[in-house]
């Protein structure tokens, strides 16, 4: 009678051995996968930074001398500053953009879903197909130049592409055309997550749509816009293929994003250890982003 009992005693174990590794097992060759191929991969591009690496990796190390380097390139910092124009026109034009587009459909109007997926369908393009089809729009010799001056305004001029101190702004452009309907979408859902109560109290005092939205509902928007600025900023450093299509990093290399200047480096000028030296950099540059972001959600979810 009794060894019945110890069979009994023993499957439940090890069915729930099973219940809490079977998990882990299914998971453990994704999670080591990204190990090696993510964060491994980082560690192997820090160490590169620090060797003189030109066309093949190589190992003799120069400590930080490939960073000195890097911060005496006259185009890093032509990169670096092109950076800080794109990225704070692009984050500031899409909120915008995207604040007024979400209080527009918020409205109730009629035809919200139809509006909505407009907005949001360039969001659903590659950068690549944003790029080339911009590129199409600024040419002066087949976009919106030539069209304008075929109306018979001969005088009008739309050039940027080709102007060095213009093409930069040819960016911005066609990043906010594409990312504008996303931030939208952040912003109404956060104001489809607005008590309804709060903004007929500000009625009932006799205060104006837009100072309703101005002084009630955005300081409610606050963890959205916040999250919306931590995804902009993201996409802003790491735009590489935006700049491929429309630009090419040109006239020259008036365009050049730090993306592009890694690339070029790294692959097109046998620099690999300067190239690798701008990637850490960029990586900084998300980090700094990124930790403040994950920061904040954990300490939101903390005292919810």
């Amino acid at each position: 009678m009794s060894e019945p009992t110890t069979r009994t005693a023993v499957q439940p174990t090890a069915s729930g051995w099973l219940q809490a590794w079977l998990p882990r097992l299914v998971l453990a060759p994704s999670v080591a996968v990204s190990l090696f191929f993510v964060y491994g991969f980082m560690l192997w591009t820090f160490v590169l930074s620090l060797t003189s690496s030109r066309m093949l990796p190589s190992y003799d190390f120069v400590g930080f001398g490939q960073y000195a380097r890097l911060m005496a390139n006259e185009r890093w910092w032509v990169a670096s500053t092109n950076l800080m124009v794109f990225g704070v026109l692009f984050i500031a034009i899409c909120l915008v953009i995207g604040a007024l587009l979400a209080i527009l459909l918020d409205q109730k109007i009629r035809q919200e879903g139809a509006l909505r997926t407009i907005y949001l369908y360039p969001m659903a393009l590659s950068f690549i197909v944003t790029g080339v089809v911009w590129k199409w729009l600024l040419n002066p010799q087949l976009g919106i130049q030539a069209m304008v001056q075929s109306w018979g305004f001969e005088s009008f001029r739309f050039d940027w592409i080709v102007n060095p101190d213009m093409a930069i702004y040819t960016l911005v452009i066609a990043a906010v055309w594409q990312a504008s309907g996303f931030v939208m979408a952040l912003f109404l859902a956060g104001l489809r997550g607005i008590d309804d109560s709060i903004v007929k109290a500000a009625q009932l005092d006799g205060a104006s749509l837009p100072r309703i939205y101005w002084r009630v509902v955005m300081p409610c928007l606050r963890p959205v816009v916040f999250s919306a600025v931590m995804i902009l900023a993201h996409i802003a450093i790491k735009s590489f293929d935006l700049v491929v299509a429309l630009t090419g990093g040109g006239p020259g290399y008036a365009t050049d994003l730090p993306a592009t200047f890694m690339y070029t480096h790294a692959f097109n000028r046998a620099q690999i250890g300067l190239g690798s030296a701008s990637a850490m950099l960029m990586l900084g540059g998300v980090l700094a982003i990124l930790i403040p972001y994950l920061y904040s959600e954990l300490r939101s979810r903390k005292h919810g």
